[in-house]
């Protein structure tokens, strides 16, 4: 692993300057000792998960397979930043491999389920590093596809559409049988959620999520989940590195009870709108050039056509006025 990727990470990541402490008891790291073995561990693991010195190898490429790995220890920071390097790979060619990586900070710790793996119904957030299209209407978008999704134990999750009607926001990246590194960080810091990726090797984060209005309680648990079906990769988690974002808060938030946060994210829309309306992707992502582009476009034209229709009309009025005399 390389050194200098590291000393990037700790010192250059956090864009607003603040100290960051990497907190040992939430991160997973080569050579994983005792982890799932010994007592005093800090991690445990479930179903076809594998553990060697260098990769936790959550499913292997093979059929049917589900696993998981968890933080046996609550996490009560307010602020935090969790840095994922992970891999997918397999020998499945293009659109036949699946079905991809979760990354959990939930109530419930290794309750497997349909979810990549893990239980639905969740409470808490997930980040889905989602390999395989199931929604063939869903063309709008290219896989892999990562997505987030914060739940408070009463949605489903829609395998059908891929997670559509609940999702927060995604990108695609190309994160399958990369030949280097492949990241992803996730960082919860005063109500926002920004997820960034650093696939490309290029040794730079690229934003991916960011959306405000997100409460998340302390308490919960971290953990990775995958899983694979009728198509498979190997799915491994190398590190999951947890830092301690140094943040003010006011004092009213500061004497809240953290631990009574129900998950929830307050947008101007809910994500349930996109459901039945194709168009409610466009309205909900913000105006981005080519969109306005676009919007310009449609409105040009639209004049354009407004005054070919006027022009004829009045030549016909023209005409038939002369007949007249």
């Amino acid at each position: 692993e390389p050194v200098n990727h590291q000393l990037y990470l700790v010192c250059c990541d956090i864009t607003d300057g603040n100290a960051e402490h990497l907190k040992r008891e939430h991160s997973l790291m080569k050579p994983y000792q005792g982890v799932g073995s010994s007592p005093t561990s800090q991690w445990d693991f479930w179903g076809s998960t594998l553990v060697t010195s260098s990769y936790v190898r959550l499913t292997p490429d093979e059929r049917s397979k589900q696993g998981s790995i968890w933080n046996t220890v609550p996490c009560y920071l307010k602020d935090w930043e969790m840095h994922v390097q992970f891999k997918v790979h397999g020998s499945g060619k293009k659109n036949l491999h699946g079905d991809g990586i979760a990354l959990w900070y939930t109530k419930d710790r290794l309750h497997p389920g349909p979810v990549f793996g893990n239980q639905d119904q969740f409470l808490g957030l997930a980040i889905f590093l989602d390999t395989f299209r199931n929604d063939l209407h869903g063309m709008d978008r290219s896989f892999p596809y990562i997505s987030a999704m914060v739940n408070n134990g009463s949605v489903n999750y829609d395998h059908g559409r891929d997670g559509r009607s609940s999702e927060l926001g995604g990108c695609s990246a190309e994160i399958r049988n990369r030949e280097h590194d492949t990241y992803l960080a996730i960082r919860y810091s005063k109500g926002r959620l920004t997820v960034m990726v650093d696939v490309d090797d290029k040794n730079e984060w690229k934003e991916c999520i960011d959306i405000g209005g997100v409460r998340l309680p302390t308490g919960y648990f971290f953990g990775a989940s995958a899983a694979t079906g009728d198509l498979s990769d190997n799915h491994d988690i190398i590190s999951m590195k947890l830092y301690q974002l140094m943040v003010e808060h006011t004092p009213e938030e500061e004497n809240l009870d953290w631990t009574k946060i129900e998950p929830s994210v307050s947008l101007l829309k809910s994500p349930k709108d996109n459901i039945d309306d194709p168009t409610g992707n466009f309205r909900g992502t913000p105006l981005t050039g080519w969109k306005v582009f676009l919007l310009l476009l449609c409105a040009l034209l639209g004049i354009v056509v407004c005054g070919v229709v006027g022009a004829v009309v009045f030549q016909k009025r023209q005409e038939r006025n002369k007949r007249f005399y």
